[in-house]
């Protein structure tokens, strides 16, 4: 399912680069974040904007929380199921009051922020195109439901965010997403005069225990003389430094994670933490929108077994990183929902790139017949080395060696590499590797290599994390590479049984598309033909069998040559369907049939319809006037032997198109059919003369931009274009 824009603006959009739009641009979109944030009464809130050549929404920039914390979603395929994508696909808010309800819905993201908030997300509109999505964050409890955000001041935020952007666009400067999404500035603090601060600073001294303040993204900004000797610093040395990065005792990630629970769902956290060599300090954590007051109190003996609890943070070795961690449970729910290997491909990506900040990433199959191995995909650096093009075989030393020793190889500089393998090709940009073995059920899968553009050391826990990714990988590949498949062979028998071209009939011009369902891997029943009676005269038909399996598709493998046969005789469309009907009933397959026939009479210019509970047709005049047409309705196929099928006229001008659809190509969650017919004729009426294959085309993209699209989809355009 594809969401991106269609119109003229939209275009010039994807195609100019990033850089089009300046600072001010973005200036004034960090302005319209932080007003939709201040007005909704939300604490924090993110920008996503639509990047339509990949399909996917990526995170432009982030205010009252570090970007970094959103970074499972840096990049959101349309397609996924996380809150900004599912409020941009359906168009709609999407609004989660309570915790639970977060790990109900959406398991993936609850795992990547396992903190107490309510979010709303919504789409970016202007003029029903979409432009990307706003997250806002509120602060909530676990067992207490939040009242929902006003929808007049989401929805007004969202229309002001969406006409800069739809005027950026229109004015040839574009806001396309930034390569790095945005941590937007904080508004100035107030300057205190010197007097003040030192009177701050002495009453903080004063206190009891130590203090300090962290900013959002976890730096002290000021820190008490006797909050750093506790902490076994100075001020100077931990100034303008997060604590889990200048403390070797707190490397534990229950630091970070109670820094981070503070400022996500501002609410105040506590936890105790034993500082060598071996006292213990109570650590208190008071977030507003500014920042984090913290207060640090040293505990007796007596004290520490009461306060010591789960969260406790006690040294542990080297630490792995709170990001990589809930990357790593991220990308372990997100796998679990992958379908095809190119879908794999996207979401390990999409999470690792900048989970280790690395510039390239590539998965290989392996193939049992030759032992090769067959780049499957190749994301970031651009361009990504020869060899690592999908479809190349990645034939290197290193990738061969890794597969075959089944052990993951990692290489900190290049120079690392060309000692354990002297003829590994220098590749411009790149100075790192990790050659990570996808081994499933002691078989291998595959090859991932992750590149750096720096020298990059890689720590004994990173290695660990890797390793363990690579398993979740592999196991992901080998089921996405049995769909794929298997899907591809439905996908051959479901051609098989439809017609191999459209006959060229003299005073038509006719196309016609097939989109099987997004949903699984089995086929489905839809069906269309389009068959040459005579000279002057064809019968087009469309139809949709009950289902999307396989007995489905083998049912319309009976059915459309039945009606096919019908119409080499030149039948009627009552008789036509009369008979198929009977024959349906004989079968007996408790399957029923839509189907609508239609016979083309080119020398009298005009067309005889009849439909057994088929969607009517929408017919398009020379002038653009399109229009719904009313057929009659008969009974599906294979319900009553003596159904009759009535039949309408209707007359066919030059430069008339009639469209036959399935179902598949208008029904919308939440949309009333008729209103969806009636939004076809409409876009229809829009699309002016065109070649017919290039208005197929655009009818198809079209329904799959605007909705999720569960059904097969058969499309069969018909053109009149003079007298035979």
């Amino acid at each position: 399912m594809r969401a991106s824009p269609d119109d003229a603006a939209a275009r010039a959009r994807a195609s100019t680069p990033s850089h089009a739009a300046g600072p001010a641009s973005r200036a004034e979109l960090d302005r319209l974040l932080d007003l939709a944030a201040r007005e909704t009464g939300a604490h924090a809130g993110a920008l996503f904007l639509l990047a339509p050549e990949d399909e996917a929404l990526r995170l432009e920039v982030a205010t009252g929380m570090p970007a970094d914390f959103l970074a499972p979603w840096f990049g959101v395929g349309l397609s996924n199921r996380v809150p900004v994508a599912d409020a941009v696909r359906e168009r709609r808010l999407v609004w989660l009051s309570q915790p639970q309800e977060l790990a109900r819905r959406y398991p993936g993201t609850a795992i990547a922020m396992p903190y107490q908030f309510a979010v709303a997300a919504a789409p970016i509109l202007a003029d029903s195109t979409p432009w990307g999505a706003l997250l806002l964050f509120w602060p909530c409890c676990d067992n207490a439901e939040l009242a929902g955000p006003s929808h007049e001041r989401v929805g007004a935020a969202c229309r002001r965010l969406g006409r800069f952007l739809r005027d950026a666009a229109d004015s040839g400067h574009p806001l396309t997403p930034a390569a790095h999404p945005r941590t937007a500035s904080q508004p100035p603090v107030q300057e205190w005069e010197p007097a003040q601060a030192l009177a701050a600073a002495r009453f903080a001294e004063r206190l009891p225990g130590g203090s300090g303040t962290l900013d959002l993204e976890g730096r002290f900004t000021y820190l008490s003389e006797t909050a750093a000797g506790l902490l076994g610093g100075t001020v100077s040395g931990l100034l303008g430094r997060r604590p889990w990065q200048a403390l070797s005792w707190s490397t534990d990630p229950a630091f970070e994670d109670r820094f981070r629970a503070a400022v996500v769902s501002r609410k105040p956290e506590a936890f105790t933490a034993r500082v060598p060599p071996g006292r213990w300090l109570a650590f208190e954590l008071h977030p507003d929108a500014t920042g984090v007051s913290v207060r640090i109190v040293p505990l007796g003996r007596d004290r520490v077994l009461k306060a010591v609890h789960p969260g406790t943070t006690v040294p542990r070795g080297e630490p792995i990183a709170l990001g990589e961690l809930y990357q790593v449970m991220h990308l372990a729910a997100a796998l679990s929902e992958a379908v095809g290997v190119g879908d794999v491909v996207d979401l390990v990506a999409e999470e690792m790139l900048p989970t280790f900040r690395a510039r390239t990433l590539a998965l290989a199959l392996f193939s049992p017949d030759d032992g090769g191995l067959r780049v499957v995909g190749c994301r970031g650096y651009n361009p990504c080395p020869a060899e690592m093009y999908p479809g190349a075989p990645l034939t290197s030393a290193a990738a061969l060696g890794t597969l075959a020793e089944g052990v993951p190889a990692f290489f900190a500089t290049f120079e690392e590499m060309l000692g354990a393998y002297p003829r590994a090709p220098f590749r411009e940009g790149l100075d790192a590797w990790a050659y990570l073995p996808l081994i499933a059920s002691g078989r291998p899968v595959g090859l991932c290599v992750l590149a750096f553009d720096r020298p990059h050391r890689f720590s004994g826990n990173q290695r660990t994390v890797l390793t363990a990714l690579a398993g979740l990988i592999a196991q992901a590949l080998e089921r996405a590479r049995l769909y794929d498949t298997s899907k591809e062979l439905a996908e051959a028998l479901q051609a098989a049984m439809l017609p191999d071209s459209l006959p060229d009939l003299p005073g038509l011009d006719v196309a016609a598309r097939y989109l099987p369902s997004v949903q699984g891997m089995d086929i489905g029943g839809d069906f269309y033909d389009l068959v040459r009676v005579d000279d002057t005269t064809a019968a087009a038909v469309i139809g949709d069998v009950q289902g999307h399996h396989v007995r489905a598709a083998a049912l319309m493998g009976r059915i459309r040559p039945a009606i096919r046969s019908q119409a080499v005789a030149g039948a009627a469309p009552a008789e036509a369907l009369r008979q198929a009907n009977r024959q349906m009933v004989d079968l007996d397959t408790g399957r029923f049939v839509s189907c609508l026939y239609a016979r083309l009479d080119l020398r009298q210019r005009r067309a005889l319809l009849a439909t057994a509970g088929h969607p009517p047709p929408v017919l398009c005049g020379p002038d653009g006037h399109a229009e719904v047409l009313r057929v009659p309705p008969g009974l599906l196929l294979g319900i009553d032997r003596e159904a009759d099928y009535p039949t309408t006229e209707i007359p066919l001008e030059p430069g008339t198109v009639l469209a036959l659809y399935t179902d598949g190509l208008v029904e919308t969650p939440g949309v009333d059919l008729d209103d969806a017919m009636a939004g076809l004729a409409a876009r229809l009426g829009r699309t002016g003369p065109q070649p017919m294959d290039g208005l197929a085309a655009d009818l198809i993209d079209h329904a799959r931009r605007t909705a999720p699209r569960t059904d097969d989809i058969a499309l069969l355009l018909i053109r009149f274009v003079a007298a035979a």
